[in-house]
């Protein structure tokens, strides 16, 4: 699959999905995955199919609050990420950063909502929240979780897949971090473009693409 053509074909809009598009829209992921030659790509779906990832939803209310939801904000994370790759190529020609590592960063950043919110009995009643929060039996953080699950399941993952991976939240994690995460947040944004490129593709998904 040409990557490029990917990206022009992935809706990305806040609509509720019947069973066929969303089937279209895991064939999408797995085949970008796939199309990506990464060594433990086929464990990381097997197991994403297991948790539950492709029917879980992105936020409790805030973004992509349906079923299915996680999958197509991961799928507009790549979407995004994969023109502001292009947009900044035309401004800086010898950036480096291929667009497997987009591929690798953008869909499977959040791999570790895949059983993090279930459906909130008093939505609608005495509570906004479509989804209720279930708490990690390994409560190591957001970023952090999403990379430990993926090398776990052998996943060749680069150095910089790890750094935006794991600091895709940071601008909403720095008022609770101490000063020597703070400066390893600094210095990963400093030597990886790609922490850059996923931190502003995630944002522009959730607040322009899925609102």
């Amino acid at each position: 699959m040409n990557f490029d053509e990917t990206v022009d074909t992935i809706p990305s809009g806040m609509t509720m999905m019947n069973e066929i598009e969303q089937i279209e829209l895991r064939d999408s992921f797995c085949e970008i995955l796939r199309s990506t030659g990464r060594a433990g790509v086929e464990a990381v779906i097997a197991e994403l199919e297991k948790l539950g990832f492709f029917t879980a939803p992105a936020s409790r209310r805030d973004h992509m609050a349906s079923p299915g939801g996680l999958l197509k904000h991961s799928l507009n994370v790549y979407r995004v990420a994969m023109l502001l790759l292009h947009d900044m190529r035309v401004l800086r020609s010898d950036l480096a950063i291929s667009k497997d590592s987009i591929a690798i960063a953008a869909l499977l950043h959040d791999v570790c909502k895949s059983m993090r919110y279930i459906p909130n009995p008093y939505y609608g009643m005495d509570d906004e929240d479509r989804y209720q929060k279930v708490y990690s039996h390994l409560p190591v953080g957001h970023g952090e979780k999403s990379v430990i699950m993926l090398l776990r399941l052998g996943l060749c993952l680069s150095d910089d897949e790890i750094l935006a991976i794991r600091w895709h939240m940071s601008p909403w994690d720095l008022s609770m971090t101490n000063d020597e995460m703070s400066e390893d947040y600094r210095h990963a944004e400093n030597v990886c473009p790609l922490v850059a490129i996923i931190q502003a593709a995630d944002k522009l998904a959730a607040k322009v693409l899925e609102v």
